[in-house]
């Protein structure tokens, strides 16, 4: 019996409904409890109409166990320096320190300012140079902010300081997704808050991959001068992540039927709201991958072993998308299907590891016992 089944046979609780083209949503495995067995690809869908990819040349994940689990809302996830994990709550608006080898969790508090709502709150996080970075919603605003943490610090976080502001903010599409890349400059996906026409405007910061300095200020070589803009024509980008040769890929919601893996380049226009999938118009970018909204509905990516790693909240289950440098390899795999339930963030940990996080008490998913956790996995 499915991991949906179960909670449903136990619980008796309904499936809440789900807002369309934004995210939807058995085994238990607990901390000290021998891992299951490896997971296989459960299924195989096409990534674009055509269907001319080939079948891809392996690629499996195994989960091996489940570091923390009683997760409320989890959102971000950021490696510290030494293996230790931090995560957010969007909407108890903390972030907690998860010992990445016992999975013992410190509560490191609440961050001051954020006003959860709908899919807003206090979303990604990343760590650089004794800095913790969060993207937030704000009262007026999401935005980005930094606090110290660490050496003087100890376990507490330092007052946050402004990095970026402005950024649009709605009850949907709020993106919220931050990262810094491989040249060191702070990048974050960001959403349209269903105001459709933030995605064309280069004025505004809505429906946009973002790139600037650790301060917030545009970085140097970007495409629009003066702009922290770095790419647009985006619906809701939820995930990022570089590959080893440094390129950057992006994960998005798609309206009502198509969902994208992008392939990111300055200055590029990616098509919403004109174009949804692959469209074949003059001056917009097609997605490398495309998945119907009811088998995605993509939150984070990384890379790991020669492909894009991507969870589904909505499609409750973890995306390979092969590559062959700019180009897929193959058609995308899924595995976990509806094992844990909605996925909601993926970190590559390095040697191909990955720690995933669920995301069954986000408001859209049926928690059972123990959600939501993080598990660890190793892909090969």
């Amino acid at each position: 019996m499915s991991r949906p089944a179960v909670v449903k046979a136990l619980w008796g609780a309904a499936v809440l409904v789900l807002v369309a083209g934004c995210s939807s949503g058995g085994t238990e495995d607990r901390p000290g409890t021998a891992p299951p067995t490896s997971a296989s690809a459960s299924a195989t869908a096409p990534a674009s109409p055509s269907g001319s990819a080939t079948a891809p040349a392996g690629g499996r994940v195994a989960v091996t166990g489940t570091l923390t689990e009683g997760l409320k809302s989890p959102w971000g996830l950021a490696e510290l320096p030494g293996g230790d994990l931090l995560v957010s709550s969007r909407d108890e608006r903390t972030i907690t320190k998860v010992d990445g080898r016992t999975g013992a969790k410190t509560s490191l508090g609440e961050v001051p300012g954020v006003v959860p709502g709908g899919e807003g709150g206090l979303m990604g996080l990343t760590v650089r140079d004794g800095w913790v970075y969060a993207y937030l919603t704000a009262e007026s605003d999401n935005r980005i902010v930094r606090m110290r943490y660490g050496g003087a610090e100890g376990d507490r976080l330092g007052v946050p300081q402004p990095v970026l502001t402005g950024i649009p903010k709605g009850i949907v599409h709020n993106g919220g997704r931050i990262a810094f890349g491989p040249d060191r400059m702070l990048y974050a996906g960001t959403g349209e808050t269903g105001r459709t026409g933030l995605a064309q405007d280069r004025e505004s910061l809505g429906g946009k991959i973002l790139r600037m300095t650790p301060e917030g200020r545009p970085a140097p070589g970007n495409p629009f001068p003066g702009s922290v803009v770095y790419s647009y024509g985006h619906r809701n980008v939820q995930g990022i992540a570089w590959d080893d040769q440094g390129r950057l890929w992006a994960a998005e919601f798609g309206q009502n039927t198509w969902d994208e893996l992008n392939l990111v380049e300055p200055g590029k226009n990616y098509g919403w709201p004109e174009a949804e999938g692959r469209a074949g118009k003059a001056g917009f970018v097609d997605p490398v991958a495309q998945w119907p909204t009811s088998e995605a509905s993509p939150s984070g990516i990384a890379y790991a072993r020669g492909a894009i790693w991507m969870a589904g909240l909505r499609g409750e289950r973890l995306w390979r998308v092969p590559l062959a440098g700019a180009e897929r390899s193959g058609d995308p795999q899924a595995f976990l299907s509806e094992e844990y339930g909605r996925l909601r963030t993926v970190l590559a940990g390095g040697g191909g590891r990955l720690w995933l996080v669920t995301s069954e008490t986000d408001g859209r998913g049926t928690p059972g016992p123990g959600d939501d956790r993080i598990l660890r996995l190793e892909v090969s």
